[in-house]
C-alpha cells in the first residue's frame, strides 16, 4: 500500500497539542479543565543550525507542550531575538510532516512507505553491517555522509558510532566554505577572527559577498550601531541584495573577480602613499615582493576591466577604506566558492595588511573561526573492535576510507575493493545540497541499502530504504557554539520527543546494542545512557578557563562569551611559521598554489552556456531546511529565476513565464521573475527544498573543485557559482 506523509498522522497522537498554529505560538490545549492554571516552565536552548548567528532561545513549555520559541535576552551577541526561521520553530517542531515513526520504503524510490517498529529497523540494519563485513572482511562497504544540518556536539555521535563498529568509508570535507579556511590559514597562521561584536566599533565596514539582513540579521545590529556612529557601509556583491540596499555604497561586481578587485585598491593605496609602512616591515612577510607584483602587474584600468566596476568607484572604494579608521572587512562565504575562490580570499586578506588594520579593534578582516570548538568530543572517544581491518596506514595499523564530500557520488560509485554497498546519511541532505544531483539519485539507487536519519522525507530522505525520525532540539540536551560569534549555550530538553523519534545519540546507543545481540562485540560504542549527563562529559578545564566557568551546569543560568581578545591579533603575534601576517606562504608555494595574492582568471563560460547560474541562500530558509514549512510555504510558495530584463527580453521571456534552465548536466524548471537586481549574463535563484517539488538548483552544478581547502578540511570546495547555463522559455 501506497502511504503518505499525512496517512500517518493520529489524532490526538500530539499529546494534546493543537494542529492549528497561530503566529508562532500553539493554540491553547484543551487537557487544561477550566480553572486549572497551565503548567508553565522555560528551557534555554540554542540554534543549533548551519549559520552564523547559533542564536540563544528560551523555549516555553505548557503542560508539556512546546508554546513559543523567543530570543534569550541574556546572550549578548543575539540579545533575545531571533530570525524570520528562528520564529517558526512550533511550527517545525509540531509539523504534520515530521517522520514520525521508523518506515522502510519497498521497492525503494516506489513511494510505498510502510510504517515499522525500531526493533525491525535496526534488525534490518544491524544484519547488513553483519552480513557485509563477513562478506567483505572489514566494514569499509558501509559508508557515511554527515555534516551540518545540526551542529549540537552531541550529534557527533553519528561519526563515533561508525568509528565503534570498525573501520568504514566517510564523506571528509565541507561544501562551505573551506577554500576560505585554506586562505585564512597561510594569512594568519590559525582559523580565528576578530571579535565581530566589535564592528560596532568601525568606522567604515565593507560587507563582500555577505547578505547578512537574510542570512546573518544579529550581525545587522552591530552595523547598524556603527551607522549610528558615522560609519559608512560598503556592500560589494554581484546581486543587489537586501543588505546592499542599506549600504552607503553598493559595488555591483562581476562574479569571481574579487582578487582583481582588491588587488586594484590595494594598487590605488600604495600609489597614494596610505600604507603602513612601518606595520608591513615589522609585521609582514613578503611586502617587498607583492609590492613589486602590484606596481608591474596592476592598474585600476585593468582591475575595472576585470570586474565591472568603474575607475571611480575603486578609487571611492580604496580612499575610504584606507583613509578612514578602524576600517573592517567581512567575507562572506559564496564568494569563495569558485575556482580561484581562496585566492580571492588571500587577496583580500592582503588589504588588512598593508594598511595596518589587522590587530585593531573595529579593523582587521572577518571570515569566522573554531576558536571556541574545544569540546572532548567524547560521543566520538570509542574505537574501532577487536581484530578490525580498514585500510592500511603505512604503520602497520589500519584506517578509515575517505571521499571528498564535495563529489561523493562519483567517488562512492568508482570505489571497488571493497565497493560501498551502504549508506547512512544524518543531518545531511545531499539529495539537495550535493552537485551533481542526477549522480547523487544515480549513487543512492547503487547501494543495498540506504539509512536516511531525519525529521522530514527531504530528497534524500525519498531515496532511502529506511528513514529513522529523529528529535528536534527542543527534543533532547546539547551544547552549542558558533563559528562566527564567541558565545557558548546550553541546549535544555524542554519537551519529550513526538511520536518515536530519537537523538542521533540514543540511535548510536539503540544500534550498538542491537549489534551486540547479535555479534557479541561488534560495537563498541555504549548501549544506553543519559544524555544530560553526555553534555558534561564534553566539558574540559580548557573550555571552562576559555568561558570563565567552572561547572557547565552554570550555562543553564545564562550563556557564556569566550575570554578572548576583541582583536585577535593585537599583539602582533601570528600563528605562521614566520610569526608574521604572510603575503608570501611557502607553504601555500609548497601545495602547489601562487605563495602571494597574484590574481587568477575567472572561469570562463563552456560554449553553448553563456550565462552564470548562482544559487545563493535564501531568507526563508536554510539550505534545505525550514522552507518546507507550511508557514513559509504560504509566504514563498514557488521558487523563482530572477532574470535580468535585458536578458529576458533577448531570450523572449517575460515576467511570470516558465522557464527551463539547463546544461550538459541537468535542468531546472521555475518561474520568471524579471528583475534589475541581477547582472545582466546571470541568473539566479536560491538554494531550498520546497514541499512537495522536485525543485533543485544543483541539477545544473558540476562537481568543479574550488583552488583550496584541502589542507584544513581535508578536500578542496566546490565551485558552487561557477555554473553556467543556457534559459529558454517553455
Amino acid at each position: 500500500m501506497k502511504v503518505s506523509r499525512r496517512t500517518l498522522i493520529k489524532a490526538g497522537a500530539l499529546a494534546g497539542a493543537a494542529a492549528a498554529l497561530s503566529g508562532c505560538t500553539a493554540q491553547p490545549m484543551s487537557s487544561t479543565t477550566a480553572g486549572q492554571a497551565p503548567d508553565t516552565r522555560t528551557f534555554r536552548t540554542a540554534c543549533p543550525r548551519n549559520c552564523f548567528d547559533t542564536c540563544g532561545q528560551i523555549a516555553t513549555v505548557q503542560n508539556g507542550v512546546l508554546r513559543k520559541v523567543d530570543g534569550d535576552p541574556l546572550h549578548g551577541y543575539t540579545q533575545g531575538r531571533l530570525c524570520l526561521k528562528g520564529y517558526t520553530y512550533v511550527h517545525r517542531n509540531y509539523s504534520p510532516d515530521r517522520i514520525k515513526y521508523p518506515m522502510i520504503q519497498e521497492p525503494r524510490g516506489s513511494g510505498n512507505w510502510r510504517r515499522i517498529s525500531w526493533d525491525e529497523a535496526l534488525t534490518i540494519i544491524a544484519n547488513k553491517i553483519l552480513e557485509l563485513k563477513q562478506r567483505y572482511g572489514s566494514t569499509l562497504p558501509v559508508a557515511l555522509n554527515k555534516y551540518s544540518g545540526n551542529f549540537g556536539i552531541l550529534h557527533y555521535a553519528v561519526e563515533g558510532m561508525f568509528q565503534s563498529i570498525g573501520y568504514h568509508t566517510y564523506a571528509l570535507g565541507t561544501p562551505c566554505w573551506p577554500a576560505g579556511i585554506d586562505a585564512t590559514n597561510y594569512d594568519f597562521g590559525a582559523f580565528v577572527m576578530d571579535d565581530p561584536e566589535t564592528m560596532a566599533q568601525s568606522r567604515y565596514i565593507i560587507i563582500w559577498g555577505a547578505n547578512p539582513a537574510w542570512n546573518g540579521v544579529h550581525q545587522m545590529d552591530f552595523i547598524r550601531q556603527a551607522k549610528e556612529s558615522g560609519a559608512k557601509v560598503v556592500v560589494i556583491d554581484p546581486i543587489n541584495t537586501a543588505t546592499a540596499s542599506q549600504a552607503d555604497l553598493f559595488i555591483q561586481i562581476k562574479p569571481s573577480t574579487d582578487g582583481a578587485l582588491a588587488l586594484g585598491m590595494a594598487r590605488w593605496i600604495i600609489d597614494n602613499n596610505l600604507h603602513d609602512e612601518a606595520y608591513l616591515n615589522s609585521y609582514v612577510k613578503g611586502w617587498p615582493e607583492f609590492e613589486a607584483y602590484l606596481r608591474k602587474e596592476v592598474t585600476l584600468e585593468w582591475a575595472s576591466a576585470v570586474t565591472g566596476v568603474p575607475v571611480e568607484a575603486i578609487v571611492e572604494l580604496a580612499s575610504g577604506y584606507a583613509t578612514i579608521r578602524p576600517s573592517m572587512i567581512w567575507i562572506g562565504y559564496g564568494m569563495q566558492r569558485h575556482t580561484n575562490g581562496g585566492q580571492n580570499v588571500r587577496a583580500i586578506d592582503a588589504l588588512g595588511a598593508i594598511t595596518g588594520q589587522i590587530g585593531t579593534v573595529g579593523g582587521g578582516v572577518l571570515y569566522g573561526h573554531l576558536a571556541t570548538w574545544g569540546f572532548n568530543y567524547h560521543v566520538q572517544s570509542y574505537g574501532p573492535p577487536a581484530g578490525s581491518v580498514g585500510l592500511p596506514d603505512g604503520k602497520g595499523g589500519y584506517t578509515n576510507r575517505t571521499v571528498n564530500m564535495n563529489n561523493f557520488a562519483a567517488e562512492i560509485q568508482a570505489l571497488t575493493d571493497p565497493p560501498v554497498k551502504m549508506l547512512w546519511i544524518a543531518c545531511r541532505n545531499p539529495g539537495s545540497q550535493d552537485p551533481d544531483a542526477g549522480d547523487i539519485r544515480r549513487a543512492f539507487a547503487g547501494m543495498e541499502l540506504v539509512v536516511v536519519a531525519d525529521q522530514f522525507m527531504n530528497h534524500s530522505a525519498q531515496m532511502a530504504d529506511i528513514v529513522l525520525p529523529v528529535t528536534t532540539h527542543f527534543e533532547n540536551w546539547d551544547v552549542n557554539v558558533s563559528y562566527w560569534h564567541r558565545w557558548i549555550s546550553i541546549n535544555e530538553k524542554a519537551v519529550e520527543p513526538l511520536f518515536e523519534a530519537r537523538s542521533d545519540l540514543q540511535i548510536a546507543w539503540a544500534l550498538s546494542k542491537k549489534l551486540n545481540e547479535l555479534s557479541p562485540g561488534s560495537c563498541t560504542f555504549p548501549t544506553e545512557g543519559d544524555e544530560e549527563e553526555w553534555v558534561g562529559k564534553e566539558f574540559n578545564d580548557g573550555i571552562y578557563q576559555l568561558f570563565g566557568i567552572r561547572d557547565w551546569r552554570e550555562l543553564k543560568e545564562r550563556p557564556a562569551k569566550a575570554l578572548m581578545p576583541a582583536a585577535i591579533w593585537e599583539e602582533k603575534k601570528f600563528s605562521t611559521p614566520s610569526g608574521k601576517f604572510e603575503i608570501w606562504s611557502d607553504l601555500a608555494a609548497g601545495n602547489g598554489l601562487p605563495p602571494m595574492p597574484t590574481y587568477v582568471p575567472e572561469m570562463q563560460p563552456p560554449a553553448g552556456y553563456p550565462i552564470r547560474f548562482l544559487t545563493p541562500h535564501a531568507q526563508h530558509s536554510l539550505h534545505s531546511q525550514f522552507q518546507n514549512l507550511d508557514y513559509m510555504m504560504q509566504t514563498n510558495p514557488e521558487p523563482l529565476l530572477e532574470i535580468h530584463p535585458r536578458l529576458a527580453e533577448q531570450r523572449g521571456i517575460k515576467d511570470g513565464d516558465m522557464v527551463r534552465v539547463y546544461n550538459d548536466l541537468g535542468e531546472v524548471r521555475l518561474k520568471a521573475r524579471l528583475t534589475r537586481t541581477v547582472p545582466v549574463d546571470t541568473v539566479v535563484a536560491y538554494e531550498a527544498w520546497f514541499k512537495d517539488s522536485d525543485f533543485n538548483v544543483n541539477n545544473t552544478v558540476h562537481p568543479i573543485p574550488a583552488d583550496m581547502g584541502k589542507v584544513m578540511t581535508g578536500n578542496d570546495g566546490i565551485a558552487f557559482h561557477d555554473n553556467f547555463v543556457e534559459i529558454e522559455r517553455v
